[in-house]
């Protein structure tokens, strides 16, 4: 009985010590401090149409209104003199990418508002809580329209996301050493949305409205992802008035180098690459482009800088890299980069 009653206790002693680090890990957070919080919209337009029901039961004749964004944002008590940072989500998303991460850690959104930092969280225009425009649908379905003149919309299957967010070089394998939590990818994929970018107007109305959303914050810093990354920059070409500093995850386009310059002359600008680029057919090509942008940049008197992740240590991103294991780790540094180039309200 004796070597039974030693691997009881022994496995009892074990599992007192697993419970006891789980505990350490789990350490209660203090509560929030929240100023403030709620929600609004920048932008839109009315648009008449009388195909904006095919249900019998709704008058199909009248005016929505189209490309507004929301904007959900919070406002910690300690906020200070700093900017607050307006997120922007990519591709086949909404604001979501910045909360609570796949597998129940604490997204971007509530970790920069515990840093102090007033959050500001959008859905881009046609996307999330922002309104799409329905009537040609409709005019196809009653037909009104020709079905090859609908709009043009896509959805990003699981198979050919996982390429794209480099999880790995192909669904269903997986990069050494990758930092995204793949245990939690169901969770991920519910996440996934139709983009409906490729009907709206160029620029993307959400452009405009981030140009608006910036005067009307009297300051901010755009942080963009993917998708978005290139919305920022063309934000500042309309008009650079409370763009304090821009920040582009992984871009999937950067501005051309040959351009003029001279609009992004007060504004820092950081450009952030992940993992495992190189051989990338669709991320290599583009981080030679922001290559060579902030190269242009730099001869051009901007403070623009590119970075890539594994180059100062922290390795295994994958492109969502603000829901990886180590997403509070990228965003210490791009709080500490936002801190010694941006700096706060003078």
């Amino acid at each position: 009985m004796r070597p039974v009653l030693h691997c009881a206790l022994t496995a009892l002693a074990l599992l007192f010590f697993v419970d006891a680090a789980t505990a350490a890990d789990d350490v209660p957070l203090p509560p929030l401090s929240i100023a403030s919080q709620g929600s609004f919209f920048v932008g839109g337009r009315d648009v008449s149409s009388s195909t904006l029901s095919s249900v019998p039961r709704h008058v199909p004749v009248g005016t929505i209104t189209v490309d507004q964004m929301y904007v959900h944002y919070e406002i910690p008590v300690d906020a200070g003199n700093r900017y607050p940072l307006t997120l922007i989500h990519g591709c086949c998303q909404t604001g979501k990418t910045w909360e609570t991460t796949p597998d129940g850690r604490m997204g971007w959104d509530e970790y920069f508002l515990r840093k102090g930092y007033p959050v500001y969280v959008v859905d881009q225009a046609a996307r999330g809580r922002s309104a799409f425009d329905p009537s040609s649908i409709n005019a196809a379905k009653t037909g009104k329209m020709k079905p090859g003149d609908l709009p043009l919309v896509f959805s990003a299957g699981h198979e050919a996301a996982w390429s794209v967010f480099r999880f790995g070089p192909k669904y269903p394998d997986v990069f050494p050493g990758m930092q995204f939590p793949l245990e939690a990818q169901d969770e991920f994929w519910k996440q996934m949305v139709p983009d409906w970018s490729e009907a709206l107007p160029t620029p993307n109305p959400t452009v405009p409205d981030l140009s608006l959303l910036a005067q009307r914050l009297n300051g901010t810093i755009l942080i963009s992802h993917s998708q978005s990354g290139i919305y920022p920059f063309q934000a500042a070409t309309i008009d650079t008035q409370g763009i304090e500093g821009i920040v582009a995850l992984e871009p999937g386009e950067c501005p051309d180098a040959h351009r003029d310059m001279r609009v992004f002359a007060k504004i820092p600008i950081l450009v952030l690459f992940g993992d495992n680029i190189k051989g990338s057919p669709r991320w290599a090509p583009r981080l030679k482009q922001c290559r060579a942008f902030v190269h242009a940049a730099n001869i051009g008197g901007i403070n623009a800088e590119l970075i890539l992740l594994p180059e100062v240590g922290i390795p295994g991103n994958s492109h969502m890299m603000m829901q990886d294991k180590n997403n509070l780790q990228v965003a210490d540094w791009m709080l500490d980069w936002i801190g010694k180039h941006v700096g706060e309200r003078k």
